[in-house]
């Protein structure tokens, strides 16, 4: 956490976390992360040197997920949940938030582009965190880390994917 930084530091008031998204030449937004230490004038601070790079940053307080994590990792626990109970195909899910809530990515492009390995990890640090089940990872994430299907990065998540990293038909 970012507490946890601040605290080793001698000066945590001057201590914030930024969080970029991926990739960052794309992605404008910026999540400037604000430690209960951290100063006002620190985080004025961050906001100045983020809008100078270009990007739109917004504060958030220091939580897990801080605010778009903690928005997109239920709705991406949740399309595997739906996978798992056969509501409908990876394809199908990714079809129709992309189109119905006009997201650029579906759930399992965004987690096979991210890493199964990192989504894991997220919702098991979110459900240690709030210990509500909405928050459990389900089995079939489990799985498929366990058998190094990791997504674009391994060359099979819930997807297939060549040596470039595009995705195979």
């Amino acid at each position: 956490t970012i507490i946890e930084i601040a605290a080793a530091t001698k000066r945590p008031d001057r201590f914030a976390g930024l969080h970029f998204f991926n990739p960052p030449v794309v992605m404008q937004l910026v999540e400037v992360v604000k430690a209960i230490t951290t100063s006002d004038a620190t985080v004025e601070t961050l906001r100045a040197f983020v809008t100078r790079l270009g990007h739109t940053p917004v504060v958030c307080k220091d939580t897990p997920g801080f605010i778009v994590n903690r928005l997109m990792i239920p709705i991406m626990l949740e399309a595997i949940r739906a996978l798992e109970q056969g509501v409908a195909t990876a394809d199908d899910i990714d079809k129709a938030v992309k189109l119905g809530l006009r997201h650029p990515m579906g759930p399992f492009e965004l987690i096979d582009y991210t890493g199964l390995d990192i989504n894991l990890h997220v919702a098991n640090t979110f459900f240690d965190e709030f210990r509500d089940p909405a928050w459990a990872p389900p089995p079939l994430l489990k799985r498929m880390v366990l058998a190094g299907h990791l997504g674009v990065k391994t060359g099979k998540g819930f997807y297939e994917y060549d040596e470039n990293g595009k995705r195979k038909p």
